[in-house]
């Protein structure tokens, strides 16, 4: 027996964990999803010169700008689709197109906003998306369907761009994506892009925010239940990363988990889904009306 034992020393007690959940969650979630479901639902641009707000998602590789609009489809249809193509095991975009994605309302009718995806940013100039083609995309330049070439940008000479651009083409919200998981890895050139891209936007008055996807991967808490999302002190601290990245408010930067192995919907994941994308409108709204 040790001297310390034989002098009633001998109970050691083990440091309580730090708990990796806060006492109150630094953001609400509604208790329903009912009253932003029927914003989105009932939404229509004031300003009669854009029948459709426009929201550009972009961002690295893999982010889930992809899945983000399937979850966004999928919260308003009920039921989980999968219409904008992803692809989990290339390590290149699986977006090579520019194309506007619309949500069916009803058999007639679109929802009034629409989501434009892009080519993923890489961190060298041998592939991802050119710099100026989504600075030209911002001012409404680049027409449907054009082939993102990482080695050239699109110039007034070619067939796809848009010489004389509508309100209705340009963007009128900018969204950057980037996934809890991968945060920490994102390389320098990447982050530059998406400053220059961010900076561009500001000088045509764009407002712009962010989302954090694949927050369950990320946190083993949001994992298991999704309404500790905003309680969780490491997707806090990804929020706080991405916020020095980029130099966007925190109030700007949404936490969403996208749709990929569920089979049907759920509240859950559908309301930080609808928080975002509320969001999204509002201030695209906002852009629109003082144009």
């Amino acid at each position: 027996m040790s001297d310390f034992t034989a002098m009633g020393g001998g109970h050691s007690t083990e440091p309580e964990p730090e708990p990796v959940l806060l006492p109150v969650p630094w953001r609400t979630l509604p208790e329903y999803n009912l009253d932003n479901l029927e914003f989105v639902k009932s939404y229509k641009p004031h300003n009669k010169e854009a029948t459709q707000l426009r929201i550009l998602l972009h961002g690295p590789n893999h982010a889930g700008k992809s899945s983000f609009i399937n979850s966004v489809e999928s919260v308003l249809q009920g039921r989980v689709t999968d219409r904008a193509a992803t692809d989990a095991i290339s390590g290149m975009s699986f977006t090579k197109n520019y194309k506007t994605h619309k949500i069916q309302k009803d058999p007639e009718r679109y929802y009034s906003f629409v989501f434009n995806d892009v080519m993923g940013l890489e961190d060298n100039t041998d592939c991802g998306v050119c710099e100026e083609d989504l600075n030209l995309a911002l001012r409404g330049h680049v027409k449907e369907y054009y082939k993102f070439n990482p080695h050239s940008h699109l110039t007034e000479n070619d067939q796809e761009y848009n010489s004389s651009p509508t309100l209705a083409d340009k963007v009128h919200i900018l969204v950057s994506v980037v996934s809890a998981d991968s945060l920490t890895l994102l390389k320098k050139d990447v982050v530059r892009k998406m400053r220059n891209i961010r900076l561009a936007a500001s000088e045509m008055g764009i407002p712009q925010l962010a989302i954090i996807t694949k927050v369950d991967e990320a946190c083993p808490e949001a994992a298991k239940n999704m309404n500790n999302i905003y309680k969780s002190k490491l997707l806090k601290e990804k929020v706080d990363k991405l916020h020095n990245l980029l130099g966007l408010s925190r109030n700007r930067i949404f936490l969403v988990k996208n749709y990929n192995s569920e089979l049907e919907t759920n509240d859950a994941i559908d309301a930080p889904i609808l928080l975002a994308l509320k969001q999204m409108l509002h201030s695209g709204e906002d852009f629109l009306n003082n144009l």
